[in-house]
């Protein structure tokens, strides 16, 4: 089983790795794409005003502007802490055992606009670059991304789990995937879909997934192991699940 989880705009400083390494990232045939997307932030981030456009930045955000400019350079993280926010709280690496934490590095996977795809352990540096992007005189970002990425996807044998939002699964959407819609549901019944709590819900979702010893090979599975961890889930008999939370 894969999990795909969207990345976050906010990411951690810092970091003890060594730089930059793209070949050394999963899926080594996106190194093309990852390296023309590489030396376009770069080089935006010498046009601080051009950059804050591209990028849908503030002036107060000229820090994420810097990090873009030594992305080559600056240190390393793993991808799995190099995220941060809501979905990353929830999912909680840093309290993991090793065993879990090795399952996760197996299992989980982030959707990236910079790297299109990077495993939990792919060493990778802080960086700014959202789905929604546009950088200047380049095609968009899901049509450099999408023949370049759908292949790689494709050719994943495992359950894919894609709880990647709208903007990144458009990046290159992964057929046959598993999908989760979260609903809060009221106490006279009334349902609605979960929106500030959503990514909440995905990263405990996700953490359940990461670190599980089950391996289930199917939607119907996946059912059922979700039900066996006491959550409410149901299935239309598609791809896609509904996980049905309280309303607060």
């Amino acid at each position: 089983m894969l999990v795909l989880l969207p990345p976050s705009e906010t990411k951690a400083d810092g970091g003890d790795g060594a730089p930059l390494d793209l070949s050394a990232l999963t899926a080594p045939e996106l190194t093309a794409v990852r390296t023309e997307l590489a030396e376009a932030l770069v080089k935006l981030a010498d046009d601080v005003p051009a950059a804050r456009v591209a990028l849908g930045l503030s002036p107060t955000q000229d820090d994420e502007v810097a990090r873009n400019a030594v992305l080559w350079t600056s240190p390393t993280m793993p991808a799995v802490r190099r995220y941060t926010g809501v979905l990353y709280d929830a999912l909680d690496i840093g309290s993991m055992t090793r065993v879990q934490r090795g399952r996760t590095g197996r299992r989980l996977a982030v959707g990236s606009a910079l790297f299109g795809l990077v495993a939990a352990e792919d060493s990778i540096p802080a960086y700014r670059l959202s789905a929604g992007s546009q950088l200047p005189g380049l095609p968009t970002l899901r049509s450099l991304w999408k023949p370049a990425l759908s292949p790689v996807l494709a050719g994943i044998d495992d359950l894919v789990v894609d709880l990647r939002s709208g903007s990144y699964a458009a990046l290159a959407p992964v057929a046959g995937a598993v999908t989760v819609e979260v609903l809060s549901e009221r106490p006279d019944g009334g349902r609605s879909v979960v929106s500030h709590f959503n990514k909440a819900h995905k990263g405990r979702l996700a953490r359940l997934l990461a670190t599980t010893t089950a391996e289930p090979d199917s939607v119907v599975r996946l059912r059922s192991l979700l039900r066996r961890a006491g959550l409410h889930v149901e299935h239309d008999g598609g791809t896609r699940l509904t996980l049905v939370v309280p309303a607060p």
